[in-house]
């Protein structure tokens, strides 16, 4: 057995968790005792780790296999009894979340930055997922980042590096190595939820064409073994489908400035019947139609309101669920049903407290987000299989589907705006500023419009009664629109801010206008409300979705 080395070590300042893990860019990670530290801090977190079990794999970014041979060496160290890794390292964020809780594992650790770019010069990420397969909750990130402020020293072993390419049972330092298909437990998981031979059926139709955008990310190989392979559909419905550790010099964020090749697939001469495309870590997705870009707030309320057409879901839904900046158009749809409708911050680990209290089934956010209770993590492909199962249902093209809805619900018009790359220090004293002045805002003329009511969102906990505080400036108007204001957790350079704006409309002459456009009055007021060109120099966002 290779014996134990304790490192002496220093802290390393800046730490702390985001909304997913600790994201920083790659030399940041690369510097000696940066990664070490941090994962000590988990294992230290969880106390005493002998005989313990955890899953670890990633996104196949760049420095994704040195993270894996790292944590393998100083887990073995730590006692722990069991390994499980994805073959060549990789795991999805919802496969992970699924083998976590298939094989009871005491954890796993995710290697990803989700959407953001990979690469020597770009961003890497370290989330810890607890037993239940989800996000570590705030008491959790906030016990590992105390362990950050203090940690001395790490342990680890001194031994050559294992195989990560073979399927197969190794050991290490005592401890259990077992490297896994990464794929096949997800896959099976999903043809438990959906009706896998109505889809073939679908997929193999001559006159039925789509295409899934892999983003050259890790969803490729699941998308490949589950729509070409088990499904029928015909070979190169995957683009984009191999893992690259920059994923093909490209940005794994799936809306309409990023996955081109996809949108212009559905929009040229001879457009697809139904197009997708995954993100870095497979957790989020972008739906189309012919023709046809589905606003993910209004993907997440067809799910809900078509639920019954999947076998997983023919019961009734126990409740719903969506972040705060997401459209209210779930809640219209949870109205109809007469079920529960939760609020949340954003943030994934929300949504895990009230599916582990069987409060709810199915829930999603704007960015692109959607899950239900059958792991603990938002999934990209769940969602795309769960479209292809009711466009089989139905017999409707997606883009029939969501007319039908806003004819029936009404149609809240949504859009984001996302300004990049700006100084934290003058976007963090626009959103101070606002904050202090919110209480004042009511009754102000902004642009055409007057504010009705305004807030910082704050939420308890239904489960286990925590409080989050400053979770987002909500502004309400006089003609039923919202304006939201956010920062960013999930970016590792600068601030983002983040501008959420949506308008209800049940008029059938107004359901089918460019979202722009109806939300023009929103947009303007809020502007002039944050003073976004004052602050931040700015006159137009980077990014609309």
């Amino acid at each position: 057995m290779s014996a134990i080395k304790t490192i002496d070590t220093n802290p390393f300042a800046g730490q702390k968790p985001g909304t997913s893990g600790l994201r920083k860019k790659v030399a940041e990670f690369t510097q000696p005792h940066y990664l070490e530290n941090f994962v000590q801090a988990i294992f230290n977190m969880l106390g005493d780790c002998r005989g313990k079990r955890l899953a670890v794999g990633g996104d196949g970014r760049y420095y994704n296999r040195e993270a894996i041979q790292i944590i393998a060496r100083m887990a073995a160290a730590n006692g722990f009894g069991k390994l499980l890794i994805g073959r060549g390292g990789i795991f999805s964020t919802p496969a992970m979340s699924c083998v976590i809780r298939k094989y009871g594992t005491d954890g796993g650790i995710i290697l990803s930055a989700s959407h953001n770019p990979g690469g020597p010069n770009a961003d890497f990420g370290v989330k810890f997922n607890g037993a239940n397969g989800g996000p570590a909750p705030e008491a959790v990130t906030e016990a590992i980042y105390r362990q950050t402020l203090s940690i001395e020293q790490y342990l680890t072993l001194d031994t050559g590096d294992m195989d990560l390419d073979r399927v197969g049972r190794c050991e290490l330092g005592g401890m259990e190595i077992e490297i896994i298909d990464p794929v096949t437990d997800y896959a099976d998981l999903m043809a438990s939820i959906f009706d896998f031979e109505k889809i073939s059926q679908l997929l193999t139709n001559r006159r039925f064409h789509m295409c899934f955008d892999a983003m050259h990310a890790v969803t490729g190989p699941y998308a490949k073994a589950i729509l070409e392979e088990r499904l029928g559909a015909e070979p190169g419905t995957v683009i984009n489908g191999a893992p690259d550790e920059s994923f093909g010099g490209g940005h794994p964020d799936p809306n309409l400035v990023h996955a081109r090749e996809l949108v212009d697939r559905m929009n040229g001469d001879a457009p697809l019947a139904f197009g997708a495309a995954s993100d870095g870590d497979g957790d989020r997705n972008m739906v189309l139609g012919s023709g046809f870009y589905i606003n993910p707030c209004d993907s997440l309320a067809v799910l809900a309101a078509n639920a019954g057409l999947v076998p997983a879901y023919h019961e009734s839904l126990a409740g719903v669920a969506r972040s705060m900046p997401t459209s209210r158009a779930l809640d219209r749809v949870a109205q109809f049903l007469e079920i529960p409708c939760y609020e949340t911050p954003v943030g994934w680990k929300f949504f895990g407290n009230l599916m582990d209290a069987d409060k709810i089934t199915i829930c999603g956010e704007e960015s692109f987000g959607t899950g239900s209770n059958h792991v603990r993590e938002k999934d990209g492909l769940w969602a795309v299989l769960f479209w292809l199962n009711i466009i089989v249902e139905s017999r409707k093209p997606a883009r029939s589907i969501v007319r039908e809805h806003w004819q029936r619900f009404g149609r809240d018009y949504f859009t984001r705006h996302d300004f990049e790359g700006l100084d934290a220090g003058r976007t963090g004293e626009m959103i101070g500023r606002l904050r202090d002045r919110v209480s004042g805002l009511v009754g102000r003329q902004a642009g055409e419009l007057s504010i009705q009511a305004a807030d910082d969102f704050a939420y308890t906990d239904p489960v286990d009664g925590g409080v989050s505080e400053e979770q987002g400036v909500r502004i309400f108007f006089n003609d039923g629109s919202r304006a939201v204001f956010r920062l960013s957790g999930t970016g590792t350079a600068n601030a983002t801010l983040r501008l959420y704006c949506d308008k209800y409309e049940t008029d059938p002459a107004l359901l089918g206008l460019d979202t722009q456009r109806m939300l023009a009055q929103t947009l303007q007021a809020a502007g002039e409300v944050a003073g976004i060109a004052e602050f931040t120099g700015r006159t137009a966002p980077d990014v609309i979705t």
